[in-house]
């Protein structure tokens, strides 16, 4: 599982300089500029693409539900590797939200891969495999086909 590996440090170095940005009060130029910089970034570390514009990729699966919020970051690696989105929420449980939209959809929950990855909730379709891990309001989704 490396890909997941550098993905999910990808998504947390991308999310470490956002959040730098924001707290420095970066606003305008500057802070397309660190945005800018984030998204080479995590573009060269997973060989994918990344935007921090709020949108999902163009190749997401249709089929992986995705809760109502804000996405922080969305990036995939051409659809072959997968893809991580990362979601701001104000509900009261993101996660919990998350969790039910996918089952409702058809993905059952695989715990025995749960406990192999220990990074969250893993459900499967058997077409795709969507991790969901969460804090506060904030989810991320990993997607990648099932093996």
């Amino acid at each position: 599982m490396p890909l997941l590996t550098r993905r999910a440090r990808a998504t947390a170095i991308a999310l470490s300089l956002v959040a730098a940005g924001l707290l420095s009060g970066c606003t305008g130029t500057v802070q397309e500029y660190v945005e800018r910089g984030v998204e080479d970034a995590v573009d060269g570390a997973t060989g994918g693409e990344v935007d921090l514009s709020g949108e999902l990729p163009s190749d997401f699966p249709p089929s992986v539900p995705i809760i109502d919020g804000t996405i922080e970051l969305a990036g995939g690696a051409a659809g072959a590797d997968g893809w991580v989105v990362v979601l701001s929420s104000v509900a009261e449980d993101p996660l919990g939200d998350a969790r039910a939209a996918v089952v409702g959809v058809g993905f059952r929950e695989d715990p025995t891969m749960a406990q192999a990855t220990a990074a969250g909730s893993v459900y499967t379709d058997g077409e795709y495999l969507v991790i969901l891990a969460g804090d506060g309001g904030t989810v991320t989704y990993t997607v990648t086909a099932a093996p």
